[in-house]
């Protein structure tokens, strides 16, 4: 059975079709500007760089160069695009996963399926999925890049990393349907949890042998021991604390929006255990830095406003975890019956998005001090 496009169905067609039009058309007529100024700078540049683990690209007017010395990148004429992100590059890949969500949630409508919460929990093995393979390449780096050479290695480092977690995590749902509906199993949750489960287990696998079998790639599981007891710890007193104070927070999501609570009590917990005790818990390289512009905008307001005998003690990344505990608690908060009611499905996606934005960069760092690279 065939089903018409809609009109919501049609327009969102249109609007991505168009925004990837001027990009193009953009990047063909203004080279320099479009594609290098902004394409090039913000998305491709620092993947290009991180590929080849040098510390920055620069443009050099359509020829880009790779740079290993700080330096010599803060010489180089601009654009330069360095590994990581940058707020502009963050923005872009919040709309990019706002456009992705609603066509996702066309697809959800087409098969009739996802308004049960219950597919948060089934997704949630492709969320630590999504950080266990970034630490592959991580590990891959480590090694010299003899395991995942270039330009294979792009497509597991951000932002192409999202776009290769989000169509196997597709294409196990939409495979995970089609069996449930011809009743190899009972529904369509379990086959998609196990395959999730099962792409976690061979990167959790590949990482544990580089750990045995090379000299680069360390293995101290108590990185991953604390920060999951520790974020559990947190999770459950303010899932129980607004459940005796402040019910109205749970009552749109349950213990789905404790989940959410603790994935991004993960991120903010790793950063706090890797960036303060990283040295003192063994991991190789000192204490670890933080990968992302809100993380190092905290730190360096924490570092500015906090004095340092204070600092010195308690260390200066728990500011970041306090911001991840408040704002995901707010977040859930927001998640009330009418949204639910409204639209389920996107609900559900989106429940899934704030999750995924906490614990997949969480897991990333908690994995890369396990493994110490």
């Amino acid at each position: 059975m065939t089903f018409p496009e809609t009109d919501r169905e049609r327009a969102w067609t249109a609007g991505v079709g168009a925004a990837v039009l001027a990009l193009v058309v953009g990047s063909v007529l203004f080279y320099d500007t479009v594609y290098g100024g902004f394409v090039w700078h913000y998305f491709w540049g620092p993947v290009y760089a991180d590929a080849h683990g040098a510390a920055c690209a620069a443009w050099n007017g359509g020829s880009p160069v790779l740079i290993d010395s700080t330096v010599q990148c803060a010489q180089a004429t601009e654009p330069v695009a360095y590994p990581g992100y940058t707020l502009v590059s963050e923005v872009g890949y919040m709309v990019t996963l706002i456009v992705m969500l609603s066509g996702v949630v066309f697809l959800l409508d087409r098969l009739k399926v996802g308004e049960n919460r219950r597919l948060l929990f089934a997704l949630l093995p492709f969320v630590f999925f999504g950080g266990a393979l970034r630490v592959v390449e991580d590990a891959n780096d480590a090694i010299g890049g003899s395991a995942v050479p270039y330009p294979w290695n792009s497509f597991i480092i951000s932002p192409l990393i999202y776009f290769t977690v989000f169509f196997v995590a597709v294409g196990a749902l939409v495979l995970a349907v089609w069996l449930a509906r011809r009743d190899y199993t009972d529904d369509f949750y379990r086959p998609l949890a196990a395959i999730g489960s099962t792409v976690l287990a061979a990167s959790l696998a590949y990482l544990g042998y580089l750990a045995a079998t090379t000299d680069h790639v360390h293995f101290l599981p108590v990185f991953t021991i604390l920060t999951i007891g520790i974020a559990t710890v947190l999770a459950a007193a303010i899932y129980k604390g607004a459940d005796a104070f402040a019910p109205e927070i749970n009552y749109g999501t349950g213990v789905a929006g404790a989940v959410v609570i603790w994935g991004h009590a993960v991120d903010g917990v790793s950063n706090v255990i890797g960036l303060d005790w990283g040295g003192e818990l063994g991991y190789p390289n000192g204490d670890l830095v933080p990968k992302h512009p809100v993380n190092s905008a905290v730190i360096d307001l924490t570092q500015q406003y906090v004095p340092g005998s204070i600092t010195a003690v308690i260390g200066d990344a728990w500011g970041f975890l306090l911001l991840k505990l408040v704002a995901a608690t707010f977040v859930v908060w927001l998640f009330n019956d009418d949204l639910y009611e409204e639209n389920p499905r996107f609900a559900v996606l989106l429940l899934v998005a704030v999750l995924a934005v906490g614990l997949g960069p969480g897991t990333r760092d908690m994995l890369r001090a396990t493994f110490g690279i």
